[in-house]
């Protein structure tokens, strides 16, 4: 199918790019800036609601991994929902995951908009926000493997940083320093209750949980510029889930036993961020501008990595002549330029929305990419089923990456998937997206089926 376009472009990312671009990609505003409304909806049961989303999420990255080990192709999911689903999914696949990472852009540019209105309380929120964009796209526009290491180097100070968190938190713990009037232990964890709002508060913190797990999926974005997919993609995909785990319930963890989690949830922004909080707790007097940045250089990492999927899945969705063919042309250093700027463009979308609607544009985003990402999530357990209806035994048999427990387990993460988008549905701060998401699908199927011309079979 691309076989001679993908060799257009550079095969020039390793496993330790890949695995950084997905680690980048997932952990982002929703670990340093949700958590404290994850929280306050579950509580240190939160803990048991990353558990299950990471379970999820490992299923989705073994169905996606299944089929990229076998056709490392760029854009890797409009191409696989196109080849064995039908030209049309193909179509609303790829939009719709460019859609994605177009709008999970604007939510990082936004939150560093807003967190450098620590600094700067008269600044207006999208100058910061433009000058960001503008950085990720130049990032973009660079060769492959100068992208690689950028994303590399972005996504390693958040890691630190996490790690930093934990240790400090730990080393409060274990010498029994205070934070506040509040006594550090794990005995925090229970002495406010564990759960929340019950188990139905597990559940519900799900939906963020989801937001906070989207970017993982970039590993099959990366396909078609891997060195060596057979190896790297199994590689990638059962250290990374495992490393992000780590992160996110180590430092969730340790936060709630040096803090108490109804203090945690009672805050908003920087000021009564639960990172703040810890280093508070160390007596580091600079620890809102150390998290300040932190924060500011996690929104990058994670833009970064988006813009890099969106021009990969414009430049297939050319291909495949279902977007302009001017997007399929690639630059001197084998990227898809026009692709990268035409995404940047509709980014700027984000930058105005800051100008028009300050307030409330970082919520609405958000919950619009949480239903998104579970859409796509659902697309490739879907394109995995159909990947497979036209293998012989012996196929199968010669898989080099399968899926687990197949279909079983793909039929209960799509019910999985669609308990969550439903409980986006009940609460009032989400339910927007609910209407908004199923319009932009609709809107996606008639453009298809009037404006787009199949190709007759030959």
């Amino acid at each position: 199918m691309t076989q001679s376009n993908e060799k257009s472009l550079q095969r020039s990312l390793n496993k330790r790019h890949v695995q950084l671009i997905a680690i980048g990609g997932a952990i982002g505003v929703g670990l340093f800036l949700a958590s404290g409304d994850a929280i306050a909806t579950a509580g240190p049961s939160l803990l048991l609601s990353y558990l299950l989303g990471g379970l999820f999420t490992y299923f989705v990255m073994r169905a996606l991994g299944e089929i990229a080990v076998e056709y490392p192709i760029s854009g890797s999911f409009s191409a696989y929902a196109h080849k064995f689903i039908s030209p049309c999914a193909g179509f609303i696949v790829g939009w719709t995951f460019w859609l994605l990472w177009t709008v999970s852009c604007m939510v990082q540019v936004t939150a560093i908009g807003i967190y450098c209105n620590f600094w700067w309380p008269e600044l207006p929120r999208w100058i910061p926000a433009l000058v960001a964009l503008v950085c990720i796209s130049v990032s973009n526009l660079l060769n492959v493997k100068n992208f690689g290491e950028i994303a590399f180097w972005s996504s390693i100070i958040k890691v630190i940083t996490i790690v930093l968190v934990i240790l400090l938190g730990t080393i409060i713990l274990f010498l029994g320093l205070k934070s506040g009037d509040h006594t550090p232990g794990i005995c925090n964890l229970f002495k406010y209750g564990f759960f929340a709002n019950g188990f139905k508060g597990v559940f519900f913190a799900l939906t963020m949980v989801t937001f906070a797990f989207i970017g993982v999926e970039f590993i099959g974005i990366t396909a078609g510029e891997t060195k060596n997919p057979e190896k790297t993609i199994p590689s990638v995909i059962n250290r990374v889930l495992l490393i992000i785990l780590s992160l996110y319930i180590g430092t969730l963890f340790v936060i709630m036993c040096v803090y108490p989690w109804p203090e945690i949830a009672q805050g908003g922004g920087v000021g009564r961020s639960p990172f703040v909080l810890t280093f508070s707790g160390l007596g580091i007097k600079q620890a809102a501008t150390i998290i300040n940045f932190v924060i500011i250089t996690a929104s990058l990492s994670t833009a970064n990595s988006g813009m890099f999927s969106n021009g990969r899945v414009l430049y297939n969705l050319s291909l495949q002549k279902q977007a302009p063919q001017f997007l399929s042309k690639i630059n001197s250093n084998k990227i898809p330029s026009n692709a990268v700027i035409v995404s940047f463009i509709f980014c700027l979308i984000g930058v105005i929305l800051n100008v028009v609607v300050p307030a409330g544009v970082f919520m609405m985003l958000v919950s619009i990419s949480s239903f998104l990402g579970l859409f796509i999530w659902g697309a490739i357990m879907v394109i995995q089923i159909y990947s497979r209806r036209n293998k012989s035994a012996d196929d199968i048999s010669k898989l080099k990456y399968p899926m687990l427990f197949y279909p079983y387990s793909n039929y209960i993460l799509l019910a999985v998937l669609v308990l969550i988008a439903c409980m986006l549905a009940v609460k009032s701060e989400t339910r927007t997206t609910f209407i908004v998401g199923p319009i932009w699908l609709i809107l996606l199927y008639c453009i298809y089926k009037f404006f787009i011309k199949e190709e007759k079979p030959k």
